[in-house]
């Protein structure tokens, strides 16, 4: 069974850092594409950053470029989003999903991703 666990979430104040994981199961993260979405209240999902199969191309919303990074440690199957200098807007529910084997559709279409985890919440105070 193939599944997508987020972790790491939690609360923290403008200016500061938080990561959170995605451990995963049933799939191989590195013959994977893999991203990080999030999602606010009343708004719809977006595009945070994504990491492709080959792990040699990354890819970031112009909202979190230069702040956030992502990365994979194949050994633990994770991947991780690295998150400083949050500010209140960063708050929302981060989700990782991945394409399909080996693909390398489009990053920034949420359409493009077979498989989701249930999300972790991220909120930043002001």
């Amino acid at each position: 069974q193939v599944q997508l666990v987020e972790s790491g979430g939690g609360l923290v104040q403008a200016g500061g850092s938080l990561s959170v994981s995605c451990a995963a199961s049933g799939l191989t993260i590195s013959r994977y594409t893999m991203g990080w979405f999030r999602q606010a209240p009343g708004k719809e999902r977006e595009f945070v950053a994504a990491l492709y199969w080959n792990g040699g191309t990354t890819s970031y919303a112009d909202s979190v470029k230069g702040r956030f990074t992502i990365s994979r440690d194949n050994a633990k199957n994770t991947v991780f989003l690295q998150m400083s200098r949050l500010k209140p807007e960063d708050t929302a529910v981060y989700y990782c999903a991945a394409q399909g084997l080996y693909s390398s559709a489009s990053v920034t279409n949420i359409r493009n991703y077979k498989t989701w985890g249930q999300g972790t919440q991220v909120s930043v105070s002001s």
